[in-house]
C-alpha cells in the first residue's frame, strides 16, 4: 500500500506511459500481476517499443533502480517480459523485450477496464 502511494507521488503527471494508463490498474478484473501501476507502466512502455534499456525505462517511469528492477524481475518470472543482458564496450547493459504473453495481458486488462 505504501509503495503504491509513494509510486503516485513520484510519478510526473505528465508522464505519457502513466497518463496513457491512468486508472487502468483500478480495475478488480484487471489480471492480479499487472495491476499494480508501476508494472502496468512497464508493460506498456514496452507495448509501443520494440526493446527498453533498463537506464530508458528507468527514466521514461522516474522511478528509482531498485524499484523498476523488483517490479521487472515479476515480469519476468511470469513470462511477460523479456531480459537480456550483455556487455557493450566493457559495460553491462540490460534490455527488455515485452512477450508475446505479457502483450495478450495487458490487451484482456485493456479490454476489462473498457468495459466497466
Amino acid at each position: 500500500m505504501a509503495e503504491r502511494a509513494r509510486a503516485r507521488r513520484s510519478a510526473p503527471s505528465g508522464a505519457p506511459a502513466l497518463q496513457a494508463i491512468r486508472g487502468l490498474g483500478k480495475s478488480s478484473a484487471t489480471n492480479r500481476l499487472i495491476q499494480e501501476r508501476l508494472r502496468l507502466a512497464i508493460v506498456s512502455a514496452l507495448a509501443i517499443n520494440e526493446k527498453l534499456s533498463f537506464s530508458e525505462l528507468r527514466q521514461i517511469l522516474d522511478t528509482t533502480d531498485g524499484n523498476l528492477s523488483v517490479h521487472a524481475r515479476k515480469l519476468e518470472e511470469a513470462g511477460y517480459v523479456e531480459c537480456s543482458k550483455y556487455f557493450a564496450h566493457r559495460v553491462p547493459r540490460t534490455d527488455y523485450r515485452l512477450t508475446a504473453k505479457g502483450r495478450q495481458a495487458l490487451m484482456e486488462a485493456l479490454v476489462r477496464a473498457m468495459r466497466q
